[in-house]
């Protein structure tokens, strides 16, 4: 399966030379999974042009430092390019930012959370159980580094991961082709480490250390990881 990655940030400059470009993080967990995935790997800035969502086979929308509310050019072709995918039924996972936007473009509401910044290793309860992640255990870990959150969720989307932080964390569309998770699987530990320690000065200083302590807890990212690979095989099938 050909998955065509709409990359809306990167790594952070200061970490860019120890782990490369944000869409390879992707391109190693999909490798990970032990099916066979190709990739495309399509920017946002500048003059690129997201492609006709009808003739490419699946989406990842990746995080970013930008904000849904912010006024950035390349927001409006990405609402649309969503919207048109959605209706297409072309499968489409959106991941931190990626998450957010999906649940802006159709309806539902993204702000900046008075709760502040999410770091580190978070555990989620499972609130759902959809087909590709039918044996899921009730938690889930993973990490995560957001301020933003999804607060309303849009119509369509069923909620299948949450935690008192944020309660809106995984999205599972009613179209059976659309999903979206708060949670980063792609980070590896020490990238998620790294950006953690690069939040000081940032997130206040308790965060910062209860993100660093967290890495001590199990990662379930391999296993999500796993149930987006089953979310791409079932929506194509």
């Amino acid at each position: 399966m050909r998955l065509t990655i709409v990359q809306t940030g990167d790594v952070p400059e200061p970490l860019r030379d120890n782990f490369g470009p944000y869409h390879s993080m992707f391109e190693r967990m999909f490798d990970g999974t032990g099916r066979d995935f190709s990739y495309q790997v399509v920017g946002v800035e500048g003059n690129s042009l997201l492609p006709d969502p009808q003739h490419i086979e699946g989406i990842v929308i990746t995080g970013s430092p930008a904000g849904v509310y912010e006024d950035h050019d390349w927001l409006p072709p990405l609402r649309e390019f969503i919207r048109r995918a959605y209706a297409a039924k072309t499968p489409m996972l959106g991941v931190c930012f990626g998450h957010q936007i999906m649940a802006d473009a159709l309806g539902g509401d993204v702000r900046k959370s008075e709760k502040g910044w999410g770091l580190g290793r978070h555990t989620y309860r499972v609130t759902g159980r959809p087909g590709f992640m039918a044996d899921a255990p009730e938690a889930l870990s993973v990490a995560c580094s957001h301020q933003d959150q999804v607060i309303v969720p849009p119509a369509e989307a069923d909620v299948v991961l949450a935690s008192d932080f944020t309660p809106n964390a995984g999205l599972f569309y009613k179209s059976g082709k659309a999903l979206s998770f708060q949670p980063h699987p792609e980070f590896d530990d020490e990238y998620a480490r790294a950006l953690v320690e690069l939040r000081r000065g940032k997130a206040p200083d308790a965060v910062v250390e209860k993100g660093i302590s967290s890495f001590t807890d199990a990662s379930d990212s391999e296993r999500v990881a796993g149930y987006i690979s089953n979310f791409f095989r079932l929506a194509t099938a």
